[in-house]
């Protein structure tokens, strides 16, 4: 059961839409490599916003992925894939089905 989530808003700067969808699609292998990591999907909400949204059963995994592959690279290409910095939310899943 997971009970805990990450939502991270990401807003392409113009040109970059295609390098960040790219991006998360990359990102999948990454996460798949993460144990703790119970749900990770990468989405695009409209033609320059994007997001990350994923889920733990505990607070370690949350942290684990924090520290994890994917976040290092998130925010080492942030400077030049993101109009501003990753907005990072942390989320208490109250219900869920499937995960």
């Amino acid at each position: 059961m997971v009970k805990v989530g990450l939502f991270v808003r990401l807003e392409a700067k113009p040109g970059k839409e295609q390098e960040v969808a790219d991006f998360l699609r990359g990102g999948l292998a990454l996460v798949e490599q993460e144990p703790d990591t119970a749900t990770w999907y990468g989405v695009q909400m409209g033609p320059s916003t994007f997001g990350i949204f994923d889920t733990f059963a505990d607070e370690s995994g949350r942290k684990a992925h924090l520290s994890g592959k994917v976040a290092e690279a998130l925010f080492a290409q942030a400077p030049e894939l993101f109009a501003s910095a990753p907005a990072v939310e942390m989320l208490d899943i109250l219900a869920s089905k499937g995960a």
